[in-house]
C-alpha cells in the first residue's frame, strides 16, 4: 500500500521500511563493536531526532558502553535555519573516553560543526561520528563521518525520530515529502456554476492555494497596501484597474505561499491579454498554467440556482432574472476569446457542472489527475 500520510499541511509517502532501518542499525552496531568492544565507549545521542535510533542501536550493541545526550536545534519546518542552538550541554566526566556521536541524519553539516565545537574543549581520548541517515549530496565534508547506516538523497524525510514541525517522530518507518509537480489551474464558470464551492474542495485535496481576484482586491484595498491604494485610485475615477496592477497583486499572493503545491486562479484572467500576462508572470517563476477548467451548466438551471441563492444571500443581482441573464451574456462574451486562447495551447477542459457536489468534484479531479 502506497498510503500518503498528512502532517500539518503536507503529504508524505512511504520511503524506508522499518526492517531496512533496523538492518542498517545492526550493521553500524557491528562495525562499532569491531573497533570498540575491548573498551567502554561513550555514545552521545543528539536530541530530539536520534532518540529512536539510539534506543535501537543500544539494543543491537551488546558490549559495555555508556550513553548520554546533547540537544541542539536548527530545523524549523522544512528548512535548516542555519542557526544552531545548544539546548542540552555535553556530559561531564569525559576525560580519556572514546566518544561516538550518534546523529539521526547528517545533511549540510551545520549541526555537526556545533557538536565538534562542543567537544573540542574536552580532553576526550578520541571522537567519532556515526549517523543513521547520510545525505552525501549536500554534506560540506568538513569532518569525516566514521559510521553510516544508510546513504540517502537530499529529500525531506520524517518518521523514526525525525519530524516536520514536531509531528511524525513516532512513525516506525521513514516517509519522504510528496513533492508533486506544481499544478496551476484557471477556473471558469458562469455565476452560480459552483466555482467557489469546487475551488474549496480542490485546494484541500491537492494542497493548492485558491486565489480569487475579488478577494485579493478587497484585501488590498481594505488593508491600504500600496497596490490597494493604486487600484482604488482607478476605481474611484470609474476606470478599469490596469492588468499590471492586478498581476502585481497575484504575484504577491503567489510569493506569500511558497509551500503551495500550485494555485487555482479564479476571476483572472478575463481577457486574452490578461491570459498572456499571467503566462509571462508564471514563466518568470518557472511555472505555467497546466489546465483551464470551465464548469458548464445550462442557463435555465443556473438562473434557478441564483434566484434560490438570492432568497438567502440578499444580493440584489441574484434576485432579478434579467440581471442574471445579462451577467451570463457578459460572461459568454468575455470568455469566448479566452477559451480560444487556451484551446490553442491544448489546455482547455470543459466539465459538466450539474449534479451532486461530490460528483462534480470527481469530474474535476479526473481532469487534474490526468495532467
Amino acid at each position: 500500500m502506497n498510503t500518503l500520510i498528512k502532517l500539518h499541511d503536507k503529504y508524505f509517502k512511504p520511503y524506508i521500511k522499518e526492517e531496512k532501518i533496523l538492518a542498517a542499525i545492526e550493521k553500524m552496531a557491528q562495525e562499532i563493536a569491531e573497533d570498540y568492544k575491548d573498551e567502554t565507549p561513550l555514545f552521545v545521542g543528539v536530541l530530539n531526532g536520534a532518540f529512536m535510533f539510539v534506543s535501537d542501536f543500544l539494543k543491537a550493541y551488546q558490549h559495555p558502553c555508556e550513553v548520554s545526550f546533547v540537544r541542539l536545534s536548527s530545523y524549523q519546518g522544512l528548512t535548516s535555519t542555519g542557526i544552531v542552538e545548544t539546548l542540552l550541554d555535553v556530559p561531564e566526566e569525559m576525560e580519556g573516553k572514546s566518544v561516538i556521536i550518534l546523529e539521526d541524519v547528517v545533511d549540510t553539516g551545520r549541526t555537526l560543526k556545533q557538536l565538534v565545537h562542543l567537544f573540542s574543549n574536552t580532553n576526550v581520548k578520541e571522537f567519532k561520528i556515526g549517523t543513521l541517515f547520510y545525505k552525501s549530496d549536500v554534506y560540506n565534508g568538513e569532518y569525516a563521518i566514521d559510521y553510516v547506516g544508510l546513504e540517502i538523497p537530499d529529500d525531506f524525510i520524517v518518521g523514526y525520530g525525525l519530524d516536520y514541525n514536531e509531528l511524525g517522530r513516532n512513525l516506525r518507518e521513514v516517509y519522504q515529502l510528496n513533492q508533486t509537480d506544481m499544478i496551476n489551474l484557471v477556473l471558469f464558470g458562469k455565476p452560480g456554476a459552483g466555482k467557489g464551492t469546487q475551488a474549496g474542495f480542490l485546494k484541500e485535496k491537492y494542497n493548492l492555494k485558491h486565489i480569487s481576484t475579488g478577494d485579493v482586491f478587497r484585501y488590498n484595498i481594505k488593508n491600504g497596501t500600496e497596490l490597494g491604494k493604486l487600484a482604488k485610485s482607478y476605481i474611484d475615477k470609474g476606470d478599469l484597474v490596469p492588468d499590471e496592477v492586478t498581476i502585481d497583486m497575484l504575484k504577491d499572493e503567489v510569493e506569500k505561499n511558497p509551500e503551495a503545491a500550485g494555485f487555482i486562479f479564479d476571476g483572472f484572467p478575463r481577457t486574452a491579454a490578461q491570459a498572456e500576462a499571467l503566462d509571462n508572470f508564471l514563466e518568470s517563476k518557472d511555472m505555467k498554467v497546466n489546465a483551464t477548467i470551465a464548469l458548464e451548466a445550462e442557463d435555465d438551471i443556473l438562473v434557478q440556482r441564483l434566484l434560490e441563492r438570492g432568497k438567502s444571500s440578499g444580493r440584489s443581482d441574484d434576485q432579478d432574472e434579467s440581471k442574471i441573464r445579462n451577467r451570463f451574456d457578459e460572461y459568454n462574451e468575455k470568455t469566448a476569446p479566452l477559451k480560444a486562447y487556451y484551446e490553442k495551447q491544448g489546455k482547455f477542459h470543459s466539465v459538466n457542472g450539474i449534479g451532486g457536489i461530490d460528483e462534480i468534484t470527481g469530474r474535476l479531479s479526473k481532469v487534474i489527475d490526468s495532467l
